[in-house]
Parts: structure tokens; C-alpha cells; sequence
């Protein structure tokens, strides 16, 4: 595997376990880091599914 591919496994697997950590890993402190941890917040699955979306895409 390469690393960029061994990268992206890692972050999925942050990503399932906490969200927010993942959104701040990939994307740094921002506004994307701001409404993952309110999704999460709110409920799990909305914050679980917005950083598979920002650590994938």
C-alpha cells in the first residue's frame, strides 16, 4: 500500500471512532471542524457521515 492510501485508512478509522478528530486532522481548524463537532454533538451518525465525507473526498 502506499502511503497515501495508508493515510486514508488511517483517517477512516479515526474518523469512525472520533469524527471530530478526523475533520481536524484533514482539514485543520475551521469551519468544517465547527459542524462536525455540532453534528456529532447532536447525534453520532450525521457526524460520522460528514468526516467520511471530508476525509475521503
Amino acid at each position: 500500500m502506499s502511503d497515501i492510501q495508508t493515510n486514508t485508512l488511517l483517517l477512516v478509522i479515526i474518523a469512525i471512532l472520533l469524527p471530530p478528530l478526523a475533520v481536524g486532522l484533514k482539514s485543520g481548524v475551521g469551519g468544517a471542524l465547527i459542524l462536525n463537532i455540532i453534528l456529532t454533538l447532536v447525534f453520532y451518525l450525521p457526524g460520522l457521515l460528514h468526516a467520511l465525507f471530508v476525509v475521503l473526498s
